[in-house]
């Protein structure tokens, strides 16, 4: 349903429960150009319009929280997740708000995601109304992706994950192409030297 002023009321779903095991530290609170990843995530949410922003939280959670103290977002814990990304997304589209009637769902460890690129999403969904808007990267999709109201029921369920959604619903999507660098996700180690060493 459209807000007082006319615009579709579109969240962010941050999702930021992983244990980071493959980088051997919480990569969430790595720098990378001056801020930590799951800064730059808020950041960028916020920028694009997407209101409220949830950030959904897991492995040392009271760590990240404090992290985020001064950021413009609401925390949601997920005290399941060891179990998966799953339960983390479950857990972040369970507390949005009844009046948010799309939800972006974006991942700290893509910083290479823009503000532009989040809003652009956004504004797909708002001029064409589908259900669904995918983010492709040389026919690789993933985040950041909108899920209209009506998907959020599948994504509750607490064992399916986003792509599963998108697999099922691609027919009924919008698909906006990206260039195949701005795909770089954060693993490993090395994974941010390079990183670090570009930007």
């Amino acid at each position: 349903m459209p807000s007082e002023a006319g615009v579709v009321p579109a969240a962010a779903v941050i999702l930021a429960g992983g244990s980071s095991r493959r980088m051997g530290e919480n990569k969430l609170l790595l720098q990378v150009d001056g801020e930590t990843l799951i800064g730059r995530a808020v950041r960028r949410a916020v920028a694009a319009g997407l209101d409220p922003v949830l950030v959904v939280l897991g492995h040392e959670a009271e760590r990240v929280r404090v992290a985020l103290d001064e950021a413009t977002c609401r925390i949601v814990v997920n005290i399941d997740h060891a179990s998966g990304q799953a339960s983390s997304l479950a857990a972040g589209i369970e507390a949005l708000p009844e009046s948010v009637e799309a939800a972006v769902v974006l991942l700290p460890d893509m910083p290479l995601v823009s503000v532009e690129m989040i809003a652009a999403v956004v504004a797909c969904y708002r001029q064409f109304g589908p259900g669904l808007v995918i983010s492709e990267y040389a026919r690789v999709a993933a985040p950041p992706t909108l899920y209209d109201r009506s998907l959020f029921s599948e994504l509750r369920s607490g064992n399916v994950l986003g792509r599963d959604v998108v697999r099922r619903h691609r027919g009924q999507a919008r698909i906006l192409e990206w260039p195949a660098d701005r795909l770089t996700d954060l693993d490993e180690p090395a994974d941010v030297l390079g990183l670090r060493s570009e930007v």
